[in-house]
C-alpha cells in the first residue's frame, strides 16, 4: 500500500483513514538544522583547488606487516562510534519471504583478484582500523577501491597501477585542512554519461564544522588530477555518507549528530553536478534536514539512500529522485507502524535551487521481517585463551554472527533501520526500478538478505517483488549489495560464514528477469572462501559492500566486499570479483 505525497516542507493534517496506516499523529515537518525554517538551505562549495595527478602521489611501501593472532599487541581504531539505538532482545519476530533452498547450478566469477586489505593501514599509518567499509566502482579501464582508511587504482586484470594512498592524501594542502586527514566512510562513483570519478570521504575533528570531501576527475584517468570540493555540514557530524549519481546532480545522504545527544537527523542534499565536473568553483548545494525532534524518527532510521542510476537511459527531465529507507514494526526503539519502505521524492531544479522540495511520497506494506538478532558475547563467560581485552559496552549488540575456532563473533548490523548500499536505479522507459537490500534474521538465529525490487510507473510506487536469501544450510549470509544489469536480471553479493566450517568470506547469487518473483533462481558462487576468524572485541564487519555495473557492456557485475584469511584480531583483507549472468552479452 502507497500513501502518496506527504509533504515534510509544511505542516500537514492526517484524516483520520490514514492516521491508522501511517501512525505518524497529527503533523509532520522538516527544518534544517541551522535555520528552523522549512524551506531548503542553498549554499556555496565552501572550497576549492585543482590537486596533483594522484599517480604522482607516494604509495605505500610493499613491507610485510607483522603477523600476529595476540590482539593486546596490535593497535586498532574502531570507526566510529555509535550513538543511536542498537536493538533489543533478539527474538525473531516472523519472516514472510524466506527463500530456504539453493536453486540451480550455481555461478562462477569470470575473474577475482586481490584489494586492499588492512595490512595496508598498517604500512600507512602503523596500526590497523575496523570496519573496513569497502566500496568501489568500475569504469570503462579501471577499477578504484576506497576501504578505511586507504584507496588504489587497477586496470580490470587485477593490477594496480597507483597506491596504496592514505584517503587524505587525495586532499594534501587543501583549504579545508580537515579533508586531508584520514576520517573515513568513503564512497567512490563512476558517472558514466561524464566519464568521470567522484571520491568522497568526510571530517570528524569535533567540534566542527564538519565537511563532506568530494574529488571529481579532471579526465576520465582516475589516476590523474582531480577538481576539489568541500561542503559545510556545520556542527553536526555527517555520518554514513551515501552518493549516488543522478540526472542533474550528485546526491548526497547521511546520518547526522549534533552536540546534543537528542542532536539528530538524516541529511539529503543534491550537489550540481554540471559545475563539478567542469571544475567550477561555484558549485552549490541543496541540502534539506530530517529532525528527529520534529518528525518520527522511523520515517528516516538510521539512514536513507539516494537513487544511483545504472545505464545509459536516464531519469525523465525534471524526474524527482527517489531516496528510500527501512523500518520495521517490531524494533522498539523506533516505533514504526509497520514493516514497510519509505520513499523520498528530492526535486532541484538549479535555476531556482531555493524552490527545491522534499517530500514523503509513499510508504510501502513489505513482507514481515526481523532487524534484530540474538548478538551475545560468550567471551564475557568462558573466555578463550586469546581473549582481545574486556568487550566494549555494546558488545551485546556486535557480537553475533559466528566463527570457526572461536567464540568471538562478528556484527551484522541488521538492527540499524536502513536499507543497505546501493540504491541501483535503471529506466526501463515504461517504468522505473529500484533494487537493494537488507541483513535480517531470516530464521531463529540465523541471518539472511533480504531484497526488494520498487518500481515507479507514472508516478505511483509499488514493491515489484521481495525475497529473503536464506538457504538452510547453516550457512548465515549479511552484509549484502544489489545490481541490475541491461536486461533486468540481478546479482546479489554478501558475505558468509558459520560456527563450523565456514569462515568469513565473500559469495554471490543472481536471477534472470523472468524467473519467478522473490527467487534467487541460479544457485551461489563463491569470490573467495575465508580461512581465518576476526578475534578483536570491537566485531566490527562491514559497514557497507559494493555491487557495481561495467559501463563498458552493462552486463558484468562488480562486487567488492572483505573477508579474512589469517586468523587474528583485524587481519581482514578485500577481494574484487567479476561475473555475468545467462542471456546478457554485451555491446
Amino acid at each position: 500500500m502507497g500513501i502518496k505525497k506527504l509533504s515534510l516542507g509544511v505542516a500537514v493534517v492526517l484524516i483520520a483513514s490514514l492516521v491508522e496506516t501511517l501512525a505518524i499523529g497529527a503533523s509532520a515537518s522538516v527544518r534544517h538544522a541551522t535555520t528552523s525554517g522549512t524551506r531548503p538551505d542553498v549554499t556555496q562549495a565552501a572550497a576549492f583547488d585543482v590537486s596533483p595527478a594522484l599517480r604522482d602521489l607516494t604509495a605505500a611501501p610493499f613491507t610485510a606487516a607483522p603477523a600476529t593472532t595476540d590482539p593486546s599487541s596490535i593497535d586498532v581504531v574502531e570507526l566510529p562510534s555509535d550513538r543511536r539505538p542498537t536493538g533489543n532482545d533478539g527474538t525473531h519476530a516472523g519472516e514472510g519471504s524466506r527463500q530456504d533452498s539453493k536453486s540451480g547450478d550455481g555461478l562462477s566469477p569470470l575473474l577475482t583478484f586481490e584489494g586492499l586489505s588492512n595490512a595496508d593501514n598498517f604500512r600507512l599509518f602503523g596500526g590497523r582500523v575496523l570496519p573496513p567499509d569497502p566500496v568501489g566502482a568500475v569504469g570503462p579501464n579501471h577499477y578504484v577501491e576506497m576501504v578505511n582508511l586507504a584507496f588504489a587504482v587497477y586496470d580490470k586484470q587485477g593490477t594496480r597501477l597507483a597506491g596504496p594512498f592514505k584517503l587524505g592524501s587525495l586532499w594534501q594542502g587543501f583549504a579545508v585542512k580537515d579533508c586531508s586527514r584520514n576520517a573515513g566512510d568513503p564512497v567512490v562513483l563512476y558517472d558514466r554519461r561524464a566519464d568521470r570519478w567522484i571520491l568522497t570521504q568526510f571530517t570528524a575533528v569535533d567540534p566542527g564544522p564538519y565537511f563532506n570531501c568530494v574529488a571529481v576527475s579532471k579526465t576520465s584517468d582516475p589516476a590523474g588530477a582531480y577538481y576539489r570540493y568541500a561542503f559545510n555540514w556545520g556542527a553536526f557530524f555527517p555520518d554514513y555518507p551515501k552518493y549516488s549519481v543522478w540526472r542533474n546532480a550528485y546526491l548526497l545522504t547521511s546520518r547526522d549528530f549534533g552536540p546534543l545527544d537528542t542532536d539528530y537527523g538524516i541529511s539529503v542534499a543534491s550537489l550540481e553536478r554540471e559545475k563539478m565536473i567542469k571544475g567550477d568553483p561555484s558549485a552549490r548545494m541543496v541540502k534539506f534536514f530530517l529532525d528527529s525532534n520534529v518528525i518520527p524518527v522511523y520515517l528516516m532510521g538510521d539512514g536513507l539512500l539516494p537513487a544511483d542510476v545504472d545505464g545509459w537511459s536516464q531519469p525523465d527531465e525534471g524526474s524527482p529522485a527517489p531516496i528510500v529507507g527501512t523500518m520495521n514494526a517490531t524494533y522498539l526503539p523506533y516505533g514504526a507502524p509497520f514493516d514497510g519502505l519509505n520513499i523520498f521524492e528530492l526535486a532541484v531544479d538549479w535555476q531556482s535551487p531555493e524552490d527545491a522540495s522534499l517530500n514523503l511520497a509513499s510508504q510501502l506494506h513489505v513482507a514481515a521481517f526481523t532487524s534484530k538478532f540474538p548478538c551475545t558475547d560468550t567471551i564475557t563467560i568462558n573466555p578463550p585463551p586469546v581473549t582481545g581485552g574486556p568487550p566494549p559496552p555494546n558488545s551485546q549488540t556486535r557480537s553475533c554472527i559466528p566463527q570457526p575456532g572461536t567464540t568471538r563473533k562478528i556484527d551484522i548490523l541488521s538492527s540499524r533501520q536502513r536499507p543497505t548500499y546501493r540504491l541501483a536505479y535503471r529506466n526501463f522507459g515504461g517504468f522505473e526500478t529500484m533494487v537493494t537490500n537488507q541483513s535480517v534474521q531470516a530464521s531463529p538465529g540465523m541471518a539472511g538478505v533480504r531484497w526488494y525490487e520498487i518500481r515507479r510507473k507514472n508516478g505511483e510506487y509499488s514493491v515489484f517483488q521481495q525475497g529473503t536469501y536464506a538457504p538452510a544450510d547453516g550457512v548465515h549470509r549479511w552484509m549484502g549489495s544489489i545490481a541490475m544489469d541491461k536486461k533486468g536480471n540481478m546479482g546479489l553479493g554478501y558475505s558468509v560464514s558459520n560456527g563450523i566450517d565456514v569462515y568469513p568470506g565473500i559469495r554471490f547469487t543472481g536471477r534472470l528477469k523472468k524467473d519467478p518473483p522473490g527467487q534467487m533462481t541460479l544457485g551461489e558462487g563463491v569470490i573467495i572462501d575465508g580461512t581465518g576468524s576476526q578475534l578483536h572485541r570491537a566485531s566490527r564487519w562491514g559497514d557497507y559492500t559494493t555491487m557495481s555495473i561495467d559501463p563498458s557492456d552493462d552486463c558484468t557485475f562488480w562486487y567488492v566486499n572483505e573477508y579474512i584469511q589469517t586468523t587474528g584480531p583485524a587481519n581482514w583483507q578485500t577481494r574484487i570479483g567479476s561475473f555475468q549472468l545467462p542471456g546478457c552479452k554485451g555491446g
